[in-house]
């Protein structure tokens, strides 16, 4: 395995998740409807842990997490820009329009989030030793709830926008109700809501 590569992801990652305590402290401030305040303030809180995890695993690996590379500043910004674009839809006075930007743009950190940690638990499987612990035991605990995290904002954004558009919305979405952690989930899920309009 390429250990630089292996660095670059981590360094992404942390990055990312650092992001994402900001995504969702911004996405907060837009959400109007109860359950999806409930759920992404449920998800803050296991991203500020994601945050913990990765600093754990940079320790164990004797890795630098302040250190700087020139994808971990375009994670950065991408994150900075999702959070601007939050701060814009809010700034424009139609809380319902701000509600979707802000869960389209949770959905959009949590693709990378999910990404990320499916390569995490990839690199793992490839490692010995210690580092292979480190990895592993990460990702067991991250994985699942970055799947959740997932998919369940790309269901509440679905139906939030049909909601908006004056269409039949399921809300919670079937993701939520189902309680989904995988693409087949998610495929089933979204198939169901027909029946649960």
């Amino acid at each position: 395995m390429d250990k630089k590569a292996l660095k670059e992801l981590l360094l992404q990652s942390l990055e990312h998740e650092r992001g994402g305590v900001k995504v969702y402290e911004a996405a907060l401030k837009c959400v109007q409807n109860e359950e999806l305040k409930e759920e992404f303030e449920k998800y803050h809180q296991q991203t500020e842990r994601h945050v913990e995890v990765l600093q754990d695993v940079f320790a164990q690996m004797q890795l630098d997490p302040e250190e700087e590379s020139p994808g971990r500043k375009i994670v950065r910004d991408l994150g900075q820009a999702l959070v601007a674009a939050m701060e814009s839809a809010a700034g424009a006075g139609d809380r319902a329009k701000a509600e979707i930007v802000a869960c389209e743009c949770v959905t959009i950190a949590e693709l990378k989030d999910h990404l990320d940690w499916e390569l995490i638990g990839e690199a793992a499987k490839k490692l010995t030793g210690a580092d292979a612990k480190a990895l592993k035991a990460a990702y067991d605990e991250v994985e699942d709830q970055e799947d959740e995290h997932f998919y369940h904002t790309r269901g509440w954004t679905r139906e939030l926008w049909l909601d908006g558009l004056g269409l039949k919305a399921v809300l919670p979405p079937p993701e939520e109700r189902k309680h989904v952690k995988s693409a087949i989930g998610a495929a089933r899920a979204e198939a169901a809501r027909i029946k649960m309009r």
